[in-house]
């Protein structure tokens, strides 16, 4: 008779464990709407705070100067600037919701229209490094803790403690002068190759191309905290009786490895995950400059180099926009994984 080797953690009726997950949702979603009005409050208040006009603090004495008395007028009355604060604030809320974040006088149009430009590509950085490196970072972590002072484990623990001390622009650096420079097999900028005409399979080809090196620099300076948190956690889970009961059992070490200790070992990585995005968003700034990649990090780059004061406010918008809610998505991820989350609400 084969053993019984799986895991179940529900508990309570489906009636119960689906009101408290309601509950929980709801819960986390109101604090997330609540930390969404006040970013909106400081967005809009600050600049009516500064000295001067709001005009001027909107869009910057050097922007005004080339504008002609009927463009500030224009934008006064766009703005409601010449109306109370109330209905100033109904009419950046009706703005926001109508998806008009301002004019940028650097790139003339819509600053929607240029965040939309570059937000795809920082996207795609973004979510391929956290997605290899968390990925990678959890077998790499599992392994070494289960096979805890091998010699793999000893190597892969010296190895990416001494990667995760350097700043990922850093090593953007070292392989942007390895790859690109020294060897000439990777691209030295942009997200693709100019007037190249691809398309199709092509395209995706030199778009892999361009992103290799910026991607590896961010995942690699990413791995070695993901290694190190799985493999702890899943050094102090070994002792845990239910391992011990999974093996008394008689599953198999694969099945133990990874059903058990494996999963487990998710939940603080899960947290911690949901904690670096921020930083991530962070670095990604800094890396964008360094390989001349088209994304949110080169356009902020840009707009606070021209001082475009409503490209920078919309760029700073978005981007806390994005971490809240990748956090909420993460939130749910983590009632997924862990169920006895849903019986605390």
């Amino acid at each position: 008779m084969s053993a019984d080797c799986s895991i179940s953690i529900e508990s309570g009726s489906p009636h119960s464990w689906k009101g408290n997950a309601a509950r929980f949702i709801t819960q986390r979603l109101l604090n997330y709407l609540i930390a969404l009005g006040a970013i909106f409050s400081l967005n809009f208040i600050l600049p009516r705070l500064m000295p001067s006009d709001p005009l001027h603090a909107i869009y910057g004495d050097v922007a005004l100067v080339a504008m002609t008395d009927e463009m500030q007028a224009h934008l006064i009355r766009q703005l409601s600037l010449d109306k109370s604060w109330w209905d100033q604030m109904l009419a950046y809320l009706l703005g926001l919701l109508q998806g008009d974040l301002g004019f940028s006088y650097y790139y003339r149009d819509q600053v929607s229209l240029v965040i939309l430009g570059a937000l795809p590509w920082t996207l795609l950085l973004v979510g391929l490094a956290l997605i290899i490196a968390t990925a990678i970072g959890i077998i790499l972590g599992i392994e070494s803790g289960y096979n805890r002072g091998s010699s793999l484990d000893r190597g892969l623990v010296a190895s990416l403690m001494f990667l995760s001390g350097f700043p990922d622009f850093f090593i953007g650096v070292l392989l942007l002068l390895i790859f690109a420079v020294s060897l000439d097999v990777l691209p030295l900028s942009g997200a693709t190759s100019p007037y190249a005409g691809y398309e199709g399979l092509s395209y995706i080809l030199d778009v892999l191309a361009h992103l290799a090196l910026p991607l590896a620099s961010m995942v690699l300076v990413q791995l070695g905290s993901i290694f190190l948190l799985t493999r702890n956690t899943v050094v102090t889970l070994l002792g845990e009786a239910f391992v011990l009961t999974a093996r008394a059992k008689g599953c198999p070490e694969g099945v133990i490895k990874y059903a058990h200790v494996g999963r487990n070992s998710l939940l603080p990585v899960t947290t911690a995950t949901g904690m670096v995005i921020p930083h991530m968003i962070t670095r990604v700034l800094f890396i964008e400059i360094v390989f001349s990649y088209p994304g949110i990090g080169s356009l902020l780059n840009t707009a606070i180099s021209a001082r475009d004061y409503p490209l920078i406010q919309g760029i700073l918008l978005v981007v806390t926009l994005t971490v809240l809610t990748v956090n909420f998505l993460v939130d749910l991820l983590y009632m997924k994984l862990d169920p006895r989350v849903r019986y605390a609400y």
